[in-house]
């Protein structure tokens, strides 16, 4: 998981969650061959008492101490995220292991008793084609969960996504390259793209996908000279502040107002 230096009180916590300030900023993922928007991802936004961004991250490092309400704060976001949904194009979703996991109740035999309320919310969501991205790998368990999650969404016909490839603090699972749909690269490859040996490696990943029938998407994308790299690498969709006129955002009516 990613850490950080900073901390939520556990006051700010509980007001963000009572209050239920939580926002969505739709960011385009566009196509390299013609600009076109193919879909877009949805991330999670939060408010403070005085209409302050906080940072996601803070949030979620310190929802993951107690994981009902992780589980809690996580679908309310995809409920959100999803009732205000672009219209067009397809829809990522960010989706933690432990969040997805933390309402199954196995039975005697160890499997889960009822489909999964994430599962369940996802098949209901008909206006575009869904992609679920699991969160970078930081232990061997993450990477277990997330087998299990792809083979979840893929019996229920639900596309994923590996986010945060090549991220310095990842680990990678080769079972779950395999089997995701989509392959998300870090910004990490746009800012260290000056290593010859760390490109040789991207190149290979790249090439790796594409003969795997995998789609590839460059996140980190903020400039123009970011693009002409992208287009270098020969992956097939490109996501960043480069593009940022096309954000799309739902704010609470408390807070814009």
């Amino acid at each position: 998981m990613k850490t950080t230096e900073q901390t939520l009180s556990t006051q700010q916590l509980l007001s963000i969650i009572e209050n239920k300030r939580y926002g969505v900023e739709y960011q385009p993922i566009v196509e390299v061959s013609n600009l076109n928007i193919y879909a877009y991802e949805a991330l999670s936004r939060f408010y403070g008492n005085h209409n302050q961004l906080i940072a996601p991250d803070l949030v979620f490092s310190a929802l993951h101490h107690n994981p009902l309400s992780l589980f809690q704060v996580e679908l309310a976001q995809k409920k959100l995220q999803l009732q205000h949904a672009p219209s067009h194009g397809k829809l990522f979703v960010n989706l933690d292991q432990d969040s997805f996991f933390a309402c199954v109740d196995p039975d005697s035999s160890g499997q889960p008793v009822d489909i999964n309320p994430f599962i369940e919310l996802f098949l209901k969501f008909t206006n575009n084609d869904l992609v679920v991205e699991l969160i970078e790998n930081s232990e061997i368990n993450d990477a277990k969960m997330s087998v299990e999650m792809i083979n979840l969404m893929a019996s229920s016909n639900i596309s994923t996504a590996l986010d945060d490839i090549f991220n310095e603090q990842s680990m990678i699972s080769t079972t779950v390259l395999e089997r995701v749909d989509f392959m998300k690269l870090d910004r990490f490859v746009v800012t260290n793209r000056q290593q010859s040996g760390f490109l040789l490696l991207v190149k290979a990943m790249i090439a790796y996908s594409k003969s795997a029938g995998k789609k590839t998407i460059l996140e980190g994308v903020e400039t123009a000279e970011d693009f002409e790299f992208a287009k270098s690498l020969g992956v097939d969709y490109v996501q960043g502040f480069l593009f940022k006129e096309q954000f799309v955002r739902f704010t609470p009516p408390e807070i814009t107002g």
